[in-house]
């Protein structure tokens, strides 16, 4: 008999008991009968195992399940840790797994990748492929990232949040123009990251940078919706295909005209422009503009 220890949430149940987490204390206390004295010692995540383990194979027994105790095991066990070490070395050498890199979700908590039983929440959490477009700005970059990279053929303006605080950081040589919140993330997907300096938005907001596929130059524009904990902090316009984008332009009264690049039957010439007075969106703040997003981006992909 093999008991499986699952790791992560095991070691997660230690912390919360450790600092005393008043819904773990109930849960374990109260819904599973876990005495007071013994709660304490479950600071120790082999304690928590050998508690329900116990309390499990005591089920078993009066249940008269037919089981051989004989042999009987955790998966933290040295022995089979060691079993399990000799299978990966055993299958790398026959070239039969390699070890590579690949996006994984991770805890910087814990500092270690996390699966879906890892997780207290957010178990239906995605990882979510990110673009990134390189604007041109004086002798940096301005790094936009994007879900749909095709739409950069109708960027109008580069946006940028004028309440955030930004930094001109080295990435792997390179320097660029970022919100502070993405340069943790960049060092978790292998960048070489160097923060230089501070730089305040309004700095850069009126200028102009240089779109990479037409080499136009374009302006830099204030928008309140762009969360500098969402992916660089910066974000290229494209008013045509994007709410957000069409409303903040009309937010700052801007005359920019937007470039449509995707043709759609159940839309008008300018689809996001269609969509916000379909569904009468105010402005960036109206909580509507996540919808019309996900309904106009599923139309173009399934019929523009």
């Amino acid at each position: 008999m093999a008991w499986h220890v699952t790791g992560s949430p095991v070691l997660g149940i230690a912390e919360r008991i450790r600092k005393r987490d008043p819904k773990t204390l109930m849960i374990y206390g109260k819904l599973y009968k876990v005495p007071e004295e013994k709660l304490k010692e479950f600071e120790d995540p082999r304690k928590i195992v050998e508690h329900f383990s116990d309390e499990y194979k005591r089920d078993m027994k009066n249940l008269g399940l037919s089981i051989d105790w004989t042999r009987e095991f955790l998966t933290i066990t040295p022995q089979y840790q060691r079993f399990i070490e000799w299978q990966y070395r055993t299958l790398y050498s026959k070239g039969l797994v390699r070890k590579g890199k690949h996006p994984v979700r991770y805890c910087p908590s814990c500092d270690n990748p996390v699966g879906d039983h890892d997780l207290l929440e957010g178990e239906d959490s995605v990882i979510n492929e990110f673009t990134i477009i390189k604007f041109k700005f004086n002798n940096s970059i301005l790094p936009a990232a994007t879900l749909r990279p095709e739409t950069l053929f109708g960027v109008t303006n580069i946006w940028l949040n004028p309440k955030v605080r930004y930094v001109r950081a080295r990435v792997d040589g390179e320097i660029w123009i970022l919100s502070r919140e993405s340069v943790e993330k960049l060092r978790y997907l292998d960048r070489d990251v160097e923060v230089l300096a501070e730089i305040d938005a309004g700095e850069i907001i009126g200028k102009f940078c240089r779109d990479p596929i037409n080499d136009r130059e374009i302006p830099i524009l204030p928008a309140e919706f762009v969360d500098p904990d969402y992916a660089t902090g910066v974000v290229m316009s494209v008013p045509a295909h994007a709410p957000y984008d069409y409303v903040a332009l009309r937010d700052i009264g801007s005359d920019i005209k937007p470039i449509v690049i995707i043709e759609s039957n159940d839309n008008e010439k300018i689809p996001a422009k269609d969509i916000v007075e379909r569904m009468n969106i105010k402005n960036q703040r109206d909580s509507k503009l996540e919808e019309a997003t996900e309904i106009l981006y599923r139309e173009e992909y399934a019929k523009g």
